[in-house]
C-alpha cells in the first residue's frame, strides 16, 4: 500500500526517493456474466466529468510531470532529437503525386513547430508553398479569443492536380475539418466540411470531374458521447454546395435493405477515372470486410442498386478495381495471401484467377497496379522486405537497391508507368527510388537530403528468435552497441505490440539507436497477434488465444535473461494502445519478472471496451460480453481485474491522452488507481495525462520529442541506464 499525503494544488520539485500520491475516489460496482460476478472497483472513474475524477487525475498529472521533467535522459533525448533536425534542416511526409505530374508534401523546418503544405511541378520542379495550418479558423469556435493549433493530417489533391482537400485537426483529435483550395490561385472556397475522421476512414476520394468527392461523414465527433463513430455515412460532395445539406449515398439510414450495423464504417474504396462501379466497404478493425458494389450509371442516376460484392467469410484483404476487373489479396486458404484478379461483372472471390500463388515463407504486404503489370512487396518474419513485379504471367524478383527492412510503392495508377519505392529499416533512414523497368535500374529520387548520423556508428541490428514455451519460434528484433559485452548489468527496454494482424515493421528509429549508443539494448518482441508470420500469426493471438500475446513477451524476457543478455532487475518493458494488453498482462501475470513497464495510452480493461465510443467497432478483434466464450476470453486479457491487493509491481509509467477517441482516458487511469492502491513494492508509479492531446500526442514537434523521451528517461532511471540517473535516486 502507497503513503498517500493531502491533495494540494500543485507539487513543487520533488524527492525522488518515494512516491508521493494521493488515493483515487472508488465506488465499487459489481457486474454479473453468466453467472460470474466481477467487482469494479473504480467504476466511478469513467464519469469524466466528475470534479473529483478530474481532481484526481490532475494532481496525479502534476506529480507525474514534476518526476518525469527532472530525469536527465529527457533533455538528453530532446536535445539530440532537435540537433538532427536542424543537421537535415527540414523533414517532409504524406507526397502524393497526381497523373500530371504534381507532387504535394508536407514540409517542416528544423525551427517549424509543425507542418506546411507545398507543392512542385515533378520531382526536379520549384518548391511553392501552398498553405500554412497557422492560418485556418475553425468553424465550430471561430470567435474564440483562446489559441488554437491546428496540423494538417491528411492531403487528397484532385485528379488533375487543380484543387486539393487539406484536412485539419487539433491537439491530437482524430476528428477533422477540411477546406478546399484552388491550387493556380490558393483561393480556398468558403465552405469547410467538418466530422471526418480521414486518418482512420473515408478519406476525401475526388470524381474525375474534378469537382466532386466522397468522403465519410460522422454524426457525432465528441468522444465522450456514447454515439461517436456510431451512423457514420458515405456524403457525395459538389464543390459549392453547402456542406450541411448532406447527400448521403451509402449509410444504415440511407441503405436500411443492407442491414449494415451501427458500428461499422461505410467508406469507398479508391477508383479510377473512368471506372464503372463504385465499391464501398463496411469497416472495422477486421482485416477482412463486407463490401458492396453500385453501377456507376445507376448512382449518377440516383437509383439505390448496392449490392452485396463479397463478405468477410471470402477474405479479400487489399483490393484497387481496374475497369471491370478488380485486382486483390486473398487470404482464403492462403494465410501469407495471394495476389488474385476477378471480374466484377461475374466476380468469384474463393475460385479467382492466380496471378501470384501464396509463397511458403513470406507475407504479401502491398500492391499497386501500373501500366506494366502489378508491383508488389512481401517481408519475411515482419523485418525482411522483397520487391516484385507480376507482369504478362511472370512473377519477377527485383532485388532492392540496399537490404531493407520494409518496402512501400507508389505510383501514379494503372494507366501510369512510373514506381517508385521507399526503402528503410531500423539503421536507415528511407531512400526513395524511382524505379525505370526498361533499365532495371533504380535512381535515388529523395526529398529530403540524406545526413549522415556519426553518432549511430557501430550500432548493431541483430534479426534472430526465441522458443516460446509452446515450442513456436517467435522473431525478435535486438539492436545494440557492436562493443556492447552483455551480461547481467545490461538495460534492455523491450516494445511489444501484438494485435490487428500489425506486423512490427521498420523503421528509422533513431529513438532506439540512442538508447542502444547509451549501453542498453533495445529489444523488439514480435509477438503473436500481430502480422509477421501472416493470417496464422494474428489468429494465434486473438480473442481465446490472446494470452499467446503477452506470454510471448515474458518468454522473450526470460530468454534475454537465460541467454546471459541481462537481468530481471534490469528489463523494461513497454506497449503502447492495444499494447497496453501485452504490457498489462504480462505484469500482471509476473510481476516478479520485470523492473519497469511502460502502459502508453494501453487498452487495460478490455470487458469494459465495448461500452466505449471505439469499443464496438474493436469486437471482431477483442470479442464481445455477450458471448460467453468471447467476455472469458476478454476477462482474461483484462489487466484491470487482474492486479492482486498485496502484490509486488514493477515501477509504472501509465499514459492517457484526454482527446483520446480510441482508448478512452478513464481505462488507463482506473489501471492506475487500481494498481497504485493494490501495490507494496516501493517503486513509483506514475500518471501522466497529457491534457493537450489524443492517442498520439498534440501536434507540437517538441512536445512529442519530450513524450517520448520521458518513457525513455523513465526506462533509463528505473533500469540503471549509466550516467543518466537523477542525483536523488541513489538512495532509492
Amino acid at each position: 500500500m502507497k503513503i498517500f499525503i493531502p491533495l494540494i494544488a500543485f507539487f513543487p520539485v520533488v524527492s525522488l526517493y518515494a512516491q508521493k500520491t494521493v488515493p483515487a475516489p472508488s465506488k465499487p460496482v459489481t457486474d454479473t456474466y453468466f453467472g460470474t460476478q466481477v467487482v469494479d472497483e473504480y467504476r466511478n472513474l469513467e464519469d469524466l466529468k466528475e470534479p473529483a475524477t478530474i481532481h484526481w487525475m490532475k494532481v496525479q498529472a502534476d506529480y507525474a510531470d514534476s518526476v518525469l521533467g527532472q530525469l536527465p535522459y529527457k533533455k538528453y533525448f530532446v536535445d539530440e532529437r532537435l540537433k538532427f533536425d536542424k543537421r537535415s534542416g527540414y523533414s517532409t511526409s504524406d507526397l502524393k503525386i497526381t497523373g500530371g505530374d504534381l507532387y504535394f508534401y508536407l514540409k517542416k523546418a528544423a525551427d517549424e513547430k509543425g507542418q506546411k503544405l507545398y507543392y512542385r511541378k515533378g520531382f526536379e520542379g520549384k518548391e511553392e508553398l501552398l498553405y500554412d495550418p497557422a492560418t485556418f479558423v475553425s468553424t465550430f469556435d471561430p470567435a474564440s479569443k483562446q489559441e488554437h493549433h491546428f496540423s494538417i493530417n491528411f492531403l487528397s489533391p484532385s485528379w488533375d492536380g487543380s484543387k486539393i482537400a487539406i484536412s485539419l485537426s487539433e491537439n491530437g483529435k482524430e476528428a477533422s475539418e477540411v477546406i478546399i483550395m484552388d491550387v493556380a490561385t490558393k483561393y480556398i472556397h468558403p465552405q469547410v466540411i467538418t466530422n471526418l475522421e480521414p486518418t482512420s476512414v473515408g478519406q476525401v476520394k475526388w470524381l474525375e470531374d474534378n469537382n466532386s468527392f466522397f468522403y465519410t461523414y460522422f454524426p457525432v465527433i465528441d468522444t465522450d458521447s456514447p454515439e461517436y463513430t456510431k451512423n457514420t455515412e458515405v456524403t457525395f460532395y459538389r464543390l459549392g454546395q453547402d456542406p450541411k445539406n448532406r447527400n448521403n449515398v451509402f449509410s444504415r439510414i440511407h441503405n436500411p435493405e443492407l442491414n449494415i450495423d451501427e458500428s461499422r464504417f461505410p467508406g469507398i474504396v479508391q477508383f479510377n477515372q473512368g471506372d464503372p462501379y463504385f465499391i464501398g466497404n463496411l469497416g472495422d478493425v477486421d482485416d477482412y470486410t463486407d463490401t458492396f458494389i453500385i453501377n456507376r450509371k445507376d448512382f449518377e442516376k440516383g437509383i439505390k442498386s448496392w449490392k452485396p460484392l463479397y463478405y468477410k467469410a471470402d477474405k479479400v484483404y487489399d483490393k484497387q478495381p481496374a475497369g471491370k476487373q478488380v485486382y486483390f489479396m486473398s487470404g482464403y486458404n492462403a494465410p501469407n495471401f495471394k495476389l488474385c484478379v476477378t471480374n466484377l461483372e461475374k466476380p468469384d472471390f474463393r475460385n479467382p484467377e492466380i496471378l501470384v500463388p501464396e509463397k511458403k515463407d513470406e507475407v504479401i504486404r502491398s500492391f499497386e497496379l501500373t501500366k506494366d503489370g502489378v508491383y508488389y512487396s512481401t517481408t519475411k518474419n515482419g523485418v525482411d522486405a522483397r520487391f516484385y513485379l507480376y507482369s504478362n504471367g511472370k512473377d519477377i524478383s527485383i532485388p532492392l537497391p540496399f537490404v531493407s527492412g520494409s518496402v512501400s510503392i507508389q505510383t501514379k495508377g494503372k494507366d501510369y508507368s512510373e514506381v517508385w519505392i521507399t526503402c528503410s529499416g531500423w539503421a536507415n533512414e528511407p531512400r526513395r527510388f524511382r524505379y525505370d523497368i526498361k533499365t532495371n535500374a533504380f535512381k535515388e529520387e529523395n526529398l529530403v537530403p540524406l545526413i549522415d548520423y556519426p553518432e549511430f556508428e557501430g550500432a548493431v541490428v541483430e534479426e534472430t528468435s526465441f522458443k516460446a514455451r509452446d515450442g513456436v519460434e517467435v522473431p525478435l528484433t535486438l539492436i545494440y552497441d557492436k562493443n556492447l559485452k552483455r551480461n547481467k548489468n545490461t538495460p534492455v527496454l523491450i516494445e511489444s505490440y501484438g494485435s490487428y494482424g500489425k506486423p512490427y515493421s521498420p523503421f528509422f528509429a533513431r529513438s532506439y539507436m540512442m538508447w542502444a549508443k547509451k549501453g542498453g539494448i533495445f529489444a523488439v518482441a514480435h509477438v503473436r497477434g500481430g502480422g509477421e508470420k501472416g493470417e496464422q500469426w494474428h489468429k494465434a493471438g486473438y480473442k481465446q488465444t490472446k494470452p499467446n500475446t503477452w506470454r510471448d513477451l515474458i518468454d522473450c524476457t526470460e530468454y534475454l535473461i537465460k541467454e546471459g543478455y541481462t537481468s530481471k532487475e534490469k528489463i523494461a518493458i513497454w506497449g503502447a494502445s492495444a499494447g497496453g494488453i501485452t504490457v498489462g498482462r504480462a505484469i500482471t501475470e509476473r510481476p516478479d519478472l520485470f523492473k519497469a513497464a511502460i502502459v502508453d495510452v494501453g487498452a487495460t480493461n478490455a470487458i469494459r471496451n465495448e461500452i466505449t465510443p471505439n469499443g464496438p467497432g474493436n469486437v471482431p478483434e477483442f470479442g464481445t460480453v455477450t458471448k460467453p466464450d468471447e467476455f472469458k476470453a476478454l476477462l482474461e486479457m483484462d489487466a484491470f481485474h487482474h492486479i492482486k491487493k498485496g502484490e509486488k509491481y514493477p515501477a509504472l509509467l501509465i499514459t492517457a491522452g484526454i482527446n483520446d477517441g480510441r482508448v478512452i482516458s478513464w481505462m488507463p487511469a482506473k489501471f492506475a488507481a487500481k494498481i497504485m492502491d493494490s501495490d507494496t513494492s516501493v517503486h513509483p508509479i506514475l500518471f501522466k495525462v497529457d491534457y493537450g492531446g489524443g492517442h498520439g500526442g498534440g501536434v507540437d514537434l517538441l512536445k512529442a520529442y519530450g513524450n517520448v523521451g520521458e518513457i525513455f528517461a523513465f526506462a533509463a532511471w528505473q533500469v540503471g541506464l549509466p550516467g543518466y540517473q537523477p542525483k536523488e535516486s541513489a538512495g532509492k
